[in-house]
């Protein structure tokens, strides 16, 4: 997987392309958005939970065996709350 994507830093800007339909263009225009903001924030969202999306295939296997351990001998540090009596 790619670098992570710093939100802090002030990254360089690259112009691109985009199709974007001619009502939500409008209505944003009207709302006076700036849609360079607005396409970089839909995008880095995606980008997001696309990362999101693939950790968990990537680690499903383990996940499912973590889930299973904690199901069959229960967790390994009990929480201090479970222990007060």
């Amino acid at each position: 997987m790619s670098a992570e994507i710093d939100i802090i830093a002030k990254p360089r800007r690259k112009p691109v392309t985009l199709t974007i339909r001619e009502d939500i263009m409008r209505e944003a225009k009207m709302l006076a958005l700036n849609a360079s903001k607005a396409a970089e924030a839909g995008i880095f969202e995606a980008v997001r939970k696309a990362r999101a999306e693939a950790w968990l295939a990537e680690n499903a296997e383990a996940i499912e065996a973590h889930n299973r351990r904690v199901a069959e001998r229960g967790i390994a540090i009990p929480p201090i709350w479970t222990t007060r009596t």
